[in-house]
């Protein structure tokens, strides 16, 4: 089903800054940040653009998993017609729970180059999609950034969903003020050492923290159409661990005192992929008990803007 000219958002961020060539400019900025690599707090320094494989499995071209409308996201991103997900191999963090490890992991896709990836954007428009969702985007940023400058010329209206783990460096999310317009991030671990067991990653909660404040900086209060469609804003994912090892009363202090305008989905859909069975503690779902915690502190600690999954974990 087409869109009709009164569904498309009449105007996403990021069509000021196509008029004034600003989209070409952060798009050459951020080719300039693969080489040595920071895209990511990895801070890894590969040579991508000769080339070289950064710590996220990726060299200079975006590798494509799928394309396609997704339902499967919140009500407020799928809509009735669906969001138009572009799943990105790699990943900078090594999640031991991963539910799409042979995409973030093992790198599953095909290199795709930014003319044929602003085919894809432009194929989602035409499907019907609501919003171009960008899924494990952050170390991808340049070719994503090119493709959209080539899509817009070409008629692309459609809002950028920037659908991330939420371990983004402040350099890179600079070069996105207004051209995302929801950002729907995870919030992972609250504790550092947390982090470093499942992600590899300690420094994941400082880095989390202040990537969700500059998002917000970025799109202020959360904001939908009169059909329930995000427009605007971030949305929050929170997935509840077994044992609490995703720190969620931390977690809801912080998002209920520092974002309280930003929005909250709780996710109880845990469950132990990739290589969480060999992990003390991670073998499981997460209890009754464990989620019913969860759930109030979101309530009493979190923002007001909440979105709280079905339970789903073990009995």
């Amino acid at each position: 089903m087409r869109p009709r000219k009164s569904d498309l958002a009449p105007y996403p961020s990021y069509l000021p800054l196509h008029a004034s060539r600003e989209l070409k400019r952060r798009a050459e900025r951020a080719r300039a940040m693969l080489s040595p690599c920071r895209l990511c707090p990895r801070l890894c320094g590969a040579d991508r653009t000769g080339g070289a494989i950064g710590t996220c499995g990726i060299g200079p071209s975006a590798v494509v998993a799928s394309a396609g409308l997704h339902f499967g996201e919140e009500a407020h991103i799928s809509g009735a017609r669906g969001s138009g997900a572009l799943f990105l191999a790699g990943c900078s963090l090594r999640c031991s729970f991963c539910q799409n490890a042979s995409i973030s992991r093992y790198v599953e896709g095909r290199a795709t180059p930014p003319e044929a990836l602003a085919a894809l954007f432009l194929d989602l428009q035409e499907q019907g999609a609501h919003n171009l969702n960008w899924v494990t985007p952050t170390h991808c940023v340049p070719p994503l950034l090119e493709a959209l400058a080539l899509a817009v010329e070409a008629g692309m209206r459609l809002p950028i969903v920037f659908n991330s783990s939420g371990y983004d460096a402040l350099e890179t999310l600079r070069l996105l003020d207004g051209v995302v317009d929801i950002y729907m991030p995870d919030a992972k671990f609250a504790d550092p050492a947390c982090a470093e067991r499942l992600a590899g990653a300690p420094d994941y909660p400082e880095v989390n923290r202040a990537a969700l404040l500059e998002m917000a900086r970025q799109t202020g209060p959360w904001t939908a159409d009169g059909r329930g469609v995000a427009r605007r804003g971030v949305l929050v994912r929170h997935l509840v661990l077994p044992g609490g090892a995703s720190g969620t009363q931390a977690m809801m202090e912080f998002l209920g005192r520092e974002l309280p305008e930003a929005a909250l989905s709780l996710l109880s859909q845990y469950r132990p992929h990739h290589r969480a069975m060999t992990l003390d503690g991670m073998d499981r779902p997460i209890h009754r008990g464990e989620w019913e915690a969860a759930v109030e502190a979101a309530r009493v600690l979190g923002p007001s803007i909440q979105y709280i999954q079905p339970f789903c974990g073990a009995e």
